[in-house]
Formats: C-alpha cells, sequence, structure tokens
C-alpha cells in the first residue's frame, strides 16, 4: 500500500523516534506485567494524567501476585480519581485470572490475553508489541490519525470496512522484527506532530511517505453525541468529624462509596460541575440528618469515592471551616 517501502519509512519514522520519543514511566521497564498495568490505566485517560498513578500503583503492588493477593477496596482506593473504575476491577480480576491460569506471568499471546477480563483486541495487541517486542498492529486514537492521513483515508473509520481498511494499512508499516520500536514511534508521532486538528507536517519525519490532501480533516469520525444536562442532587450529612456516605449501587462506581440521595432544594449548600460519558452532572449539595442505613467515615480517613463526590466533600468542609 505504500509508494515507499516499509523498511524506508521506519528508518524515518525510527531516527525521529530516538530525538523526539516520550520518556514515560512504563518504557524505561516494559515487563509484561507494568505493560499490562498501564494498557489498562490508559483507556480513555490521557498520558499526562496516568503517570502519578502508574507509579503510586507499581510501588503498592509491584507485580501480579501483590495485585492478584490485594483487597479489592485496596485496588479501588489506588485507582481513585482515575475514573472508568470499571478498568480497576478488571485489572484486579485479570491478575488474579494470571496466576490461576498462568503461573503469574502474562502471556505473551494473543488469543490467550483475549481470555483475561477487560483486554479487548486492541489492549491485548498493545500487550504484545510493547511488552513482548512483537511486530504487530496497534491502532490506538494517535496511530489511527496518523495511518488514515498517511494513506489519505476519507471513510468513516467507525465503520467495519473503515477498521479494517486501517488494520490491514497498519500492517502494511509493519516492520519485520521491534514492534515496541515501531508502535512507540507512531503512536508518539500521532501525540506531537501528526496531532488532531491541525498537524505540524513541516516537522513530520515521514512527510515524503504521506498522501493527504487535507490532513486537518482526517481522520473521519461518527458525529459527536449529545451532551445531556444532568441534575443530582446529593445530601451531606458530618457529625463529630465523621460524614456518612453509602456504597454505590452500581453499575457506575460499583464498589465505592457515594454521598446519599438527597432531597431538592432551593438553596442547595454547594455545587460541583462535572462530565460523565455523554452527560453533564450538575452535583448538588443539601444538608441532611444521617439515616439508619448510612455509614459514618471519619473526614481524616475517607473509603474509596468517585473524584466528584470527594471534591463535594472537600468544598462542604472548606465552607464549614470558614464559617
Amino acid at each position: 500500500m505504500l509508494k515507499i517501502t516499509a523498511a524506508d519509512f521506519n528508518k524515518a519514522l525510527q531516527k525521529w523516534f530516538r530525538v523526539h520519543g516520550r520518556v514515560l514511566p512504563w518504557r524505561s521497564n516494559p515487563s509484561p506485567y507494568a505493560v499490562l498495568v498501564s494498557e489498562f490505566m490508559l483507556q480513555q485517560t490521557t498520558v499526562t494524567a496516568v503517570q502519578p498513578y502508574f507509579q503510586r500503583w507499581m510501588k503498592r503492588f509491584p507485580d501480579v501476585a501483590s495485585l492478584a493477593a490485594a483487597p479489592e477496596g485496596d485496588v479501588m482506593k489506588h485507582w481513585e480519581g482515575l475514573g472508568y473504575y470499571s478498568r480497576a476491577r478488571n485489572l484486579h480480576r485479570a491478575a488474579m485470572a494470571v496466576v490461576a491460569q498462568f503461573a503469574g506471568s502474562v502471556p505473551g499471546d494473543l488469543d490467550l490475553l483475549h481470555s483475561l477480563p477487560g483486554i479487548g483486541p486492541y489492549t491485548a495487541s498493545a500487550i504484545v508489541a510493547f511488552a513482548f517486542d512483537q511486530p504487530v498492529p496497534v491502532l490506538d486514537a494517535n496511530i489511527q490519525r496518523v495511518v488514515a492521513r498517511l494513506f489519505d483515508f476519507k471513510e468513516n473509520i467507525s465503520t467495519a470496512s473503515g477498521k479494517r481498511f486501517l488494520d490491514q494499512a497498519a500492517s502494511s508499516l509493519l516492520p519485520k522484527k521491534g514492534g515496541r520500536l515501531h508502535a512507540s514511534a507512531l503512536m508518539d508521532l500521532g501525540a506531537t506532530l501528526c496531532r488532531a486538528g491541525q498537524p505540524d507536517c513541516p516537522a513530520c519525519p515521514v512527510k515524503a511517505f504521506c498522501r493527504a490532501t487535507n490532513p486537518s480533516m482526517l481522520p473521519v469520525k461518527p458525529a459527536k453525541k449529545t451532551i445531556t444536562p444532568v441534575e443530582d442532587w446529593r445530601a451531606v450529612s458530618i457529625r463529630k468529624g465523621c460524614i456518612f456516605l453509602v456504597p454505590s449501587p452500581g453499575p457506575t462506581w460499583k464498589g465505592l462509596w457515594l454521598l446519599p440521595l438527597g432531597e431538592p432544594s432551593s438553596e442547595p449548600l454547594a455545587e460541583i460541575s462535572y462530565a460523565i460519558t455523554r452527560y453533564k452532572v450538575r452535583l448538588r449539595l443539601v444538608d441532611a440528618e444521617p439515616q439508619q442505613d448510612w455509614q459514618a467515615f471519619s473526614l481524616q480517613n475517607l473509603p474509596p469515592m468517585p473524584s466528584p463526590h470527594r471534591r463535594a466533600v472537600k468544598a462542604i468542609v472548606a465552607q464549614k471551616n470558614n464559617l
């Protein structure tokens, strides 16, 4: 599919990467477990946001065995703030499966990786490439953008035919060996130069290979979903240095603790806004007496909570301290 050979393409790409590639903690020691953790964390989350969480996680759970043996509450506590908490539960379950089925060693086979909880085609390919250095297509959002522009692909990349084209095009770029370097270089090219919107084409190391006539318009994606506004009223009950919480009923935020549901009021104590999937939520807080099924937690030792609820508690405590 290339007008110049994949070998020439990779020579130019890798020369650039060795100078301009990003330094990331999971790249310094790309063990299968470290790559597994990083790929779960990077799902729908930026590299910048993930880095401090990854480093803290690896100190607490340095290997598959320590993660598999940890209680779920501890796992969720160390994930707190990253969002999309089903990833943490799936990572925990995957670690337990690796211990039970593969003697604690993350497998390097695509089919075996697919059998683990929370691992789909992309994550399996990423683990095989980054942890086991195999040349396989790795199509994250950055690489999809690079490939669509290189081949001037003007169809919707979310369709079955679009996905098939990207996979075939990415496969045509693969070197005979060195999957880790190849995937990392493509990913960093998309993150830094061939970025969304207007790319920096003059600085691109592979511009001689690119067919895009209007790269800023690529890739073609489905229209964004409409954002729906939602109000969520929550009760705040603080007594003797403790706050009363309830466990999440799921499926959202399963395994975390929340402020209880509250009655709407014309005078909320405070308001926190946040986005989740296609919703813009106004979390509005009201004072309330504790109920029998609410559980008290010390304000100095809160359980795992989603970031919006933790921010709400912090705002109320600050408000009370300023009275």
